[in-house]
Parts: C-alpha cells; sequence; structure tokens
C-alpha cells in the first residue's frame, strides 16, 4: 500500500477494506499511506449480537486497541504513524 500512497499523492483518497478487525491492523493500514479503514463488518457483528449497544461495544473495543497500540509504538496521535513504523 505504500507504494499505492507514494504513486497517487495526494490526487486521490485511499480508503482501504478487506476485513479488519483488529485496532493494530487498521494502524498499519494508516501507517502505509491510507487515508481511511472501512470496519464495517465489526460493527455489523455488534449490531446483529447485541443491537445499537453491541455496536458501541465493537466500536469501543476497537478504539482501545488503537490506543494501547499508539502507546506501544510511542506515538501520541494519528499524525505520527509513518512507513518508519512497519517492520517488513
Amino acid at each position: 500500500m505504500g507504494q499505492v500512497a507514494a504513486a497517487v499523492g495526494d490526487r486521490l483518497t485511499i480508503l482501504v477494506d478487506g476485513g479488519f478487525r483488529r485496532g493494530n491492523d487498521v494502524l498499519k493500514a494508516l501507517a502505509l499511506g491510507a487515508d481511511g479503514v472501512m470496519i464495517g463488518r465489526a460493527p455489523l457483528y455488534g449490531l446483529a449480537a447485541g443491537g445499537a449497544a453491541g455496536v458501541e461495544h465493537v466500536l469501543s473495543l476497537l478504539r482501545m486497541e488503537m490506543e494501547r497500540a499508539l502507546t506501544l509504538l510511542g506515538c501520541h496521535s494519528l499524525d505520527e504513524l509513518g512507513p518508519q513504523l512497519i517492520r517488513s
């Protein structure tokens, strides 16, 4: 994805989708240059299991995972993410 982001620059918005279910996977996509990550499946599972409260719970879990991963990376915000944080 980093090569795609470099090739299109600011001309396009890069949205990725593909079954993202964990917060650290969302951070990886953002670090590699995605402008946004589609997380529709996880909230839909939450909706099916618990209605609106289930969606809130799933989104809360995702947020906590992302916050924890950012902390472990030493980042204070999403703006500090970049490809240098990804080990290939």
